[in-house]
């Protein structure tokens, strides 16, 4: 299982690079093969940790004196969320071949840029390296890279207010890493080594400095407040960008980097639990309430995910109080989010190649004109929040359970999860009422004079929609 560990990490390194010297013709379909092969390789990953019993296991692979750089840990954390970050980036750069072309009505391409594959594949190594990672240092390094790779792609259409979007966000993210530094350089001291599993040793005032510093990293990676204002004006990347800056990478980095140091670290103090949970809530009603002015369906997206963080954000900091279906409601909406916020992003890229337009006052009629895309307008809309039979029913339902059963402990606790339910209805019943308002009644001229899509466009999609009926379920079962 290394060796495959290894391959869907170093095997997008390698492909972005050789997408740089290989003939222009080849790009597309050579980048397409490099993330097919990486998500084989976490396949083959996940089910070899089922055949094993899901026994974890960690390995130790790069050394330098007494201290162990880089290892990777396999456990159920780890492959449930590599598979997902892996198999979104593969989907991700099949429709990006149909996306970026010279028939996209919003932003036509009329040759192949190399730079978007390259950062995209890189993109996928980075993530990988991240989730497999066993050492406080590795995080931090991919961390970084995940930094560098959304640098290159929030800008990549290279106007102005690109630019200026990609500088904010490696900015507000790099600022945000000071709490990362802080937190390694704290445990090397007091433990002499960069191994997160020596979290489990430290005393209760050294846990409670080092969890601060890593929330305040994960929060500006996963753009909670106070560093929140980064990702809207990330949507000035490509839309597959979007999609999976969203979905599966950039802000997953965070809510990942907080669940693996809670799984290294036992029992950590509840102060870390009550400060994670009130920012959570916060940062969930703030996202809701800027749902309303939002006439750019990404921009509400991008609000839509920093509510979605926040419940993921909530449910890791009640797990602190010993809640563990709460821990895996957390993980299982990492892993099905990724497939329901990828779909609702890659709807809006579907808009914007065939109608020219992803303003919301100008989406109607989309279900008569454009049926597959108001089907998974309709899929995205429901998934997201969280509608049974599709996939985030799943892991709201753990986590509004391991939540309330937490809640038994901290009365304040109980406060937050009414709270956090009562914001939930809110957002069914606003991104019901934009799925209602685009996809009904006779088409706007945007969208009647609509163009078909391409096909690997369409076949993306499709898969999407299957995966956000059938993600839900297979993650509960593994996470059990």
């Amino acid at each position: 299982m290394v060796e495959l560990v290894v391959a869907s990490i170093l095997v997008p390194f390698l492909g972005g690079l050789i997408t740089l010297v290989i003939p222009r013709k080849w790009v597309k379909i050579f980048s397409q093969l490099i993330a097919l092969v990486a998500f084989l390789c976490s396949l083959v990953v996940l089910i070899s940790l089922i055949r094993n019993g899901k026994t974890a296991t960690t390995v130790d692979l790069v050394q330098m004196g007494r201290f162990v750089i880089y290892g990777v840990t396999i456990d159920k954390l780890s492959t449930l969320i590599g598979l997902a970050v892996i198999l979104v980036g593969f989907l991700i750069v099949v429709y990006s071949t149909g996306y970026l072309s010279d028939k996209n009505r919003e932003h036509p391409e009329h040759s192949v840029e190399r730079k978007f594959y390259f950062y995209l594949l890189l993109f996928i190594g980075s993530m990988a390296g991240l989730v497999y990672s066993s050492t406080m240092i590795s995080l931090l390094i991919f961390f970084e890279l995940t930094g560098v790779c959304s640098w290159g792609l929030i800008g990549y259409y290279d106007n102005p207010g690109a630019r200026k979007s990609a500088l904010k966000a490696i900015i507000t993210t790099q600022v945000a890493a000071l709490g990362l530094y802080v937190a390694t350089v704290l445990l090397v001291i007091l433990t002499g080594t960069f191994q997160l599993s020596a979290l489990s040793s430290l005393p209760d005032d050294a846990k409670t400095f080092i969890f601060i510093g890593i929330l305040i990293a994960a929060w500006g990676k996963s753009a909670q407040l106070p560093f929140h204002f980064w990702l809207p004006d990330a949507m000035a990347a490509p839309t597959p960008i979007s999609a999976y800056l969203h979905a599966a990478s950039m802000v997953k980095v965070g809510v990942f980097i907080f669940a693996r140091c809670l799984l290294s670290a036992g029992n950590v103090p509840n102060i870390i639990g009550i400060i994670g949970s009130v920012m959570a809530v916060i940062t969930m009603f703030y996202g809701f309430v800027m749902y309303f002015p939002q006439k750019d369906l990404k921009r509400l997206l991008a609000y839509s995910t920093i509510t979605q963080l926040s419940y993921i954000f909530l449910a890791l900091s009640l797990s602190v109080f010993g809640s563990s279906m709460a821990f895996n409601g957390a993980v299982t909406h990492i892993f099905n989010h990724a497939f329901a916020k990828s779909l609702f992003f890659l709807v809006a890229g579907a808009l914007s190649y065939s109608a020219g337009t992803k303003m919301l006052p100008s989406l109607r009629g989309i279900m008569a004109k454009m049926p597959l895309v108001g089907v998974s307008f309709a899929v995205a809309a429901l998934a997201v929040t969280g509608t049974p039979p599709f996939n985030c029913f799943y892991s709201k339902f753990s986590i509004f359970t391991g939540g309330f059963e937490a809640a038994l402990k901290e009365p304040i606790l109980m406060i937050l999860m009414v709270l956090a339910l009562i914001e939930t209805i809110g957002s069914f019943a606003w991104l019901f009422w934009i799925f209602s308002s685009s996809t009904s009644g006779v088409p706007s001229p945007e969208i009647e004079s609509s163009t078909r899509l391409a096909p690997s466009m369409q076949w993306v999609l499709v898969t999407l929609v299957a995966l956000t009926f059938v993600s839900g379920y297979f993650a509960s079962a593994f996470m059990g």
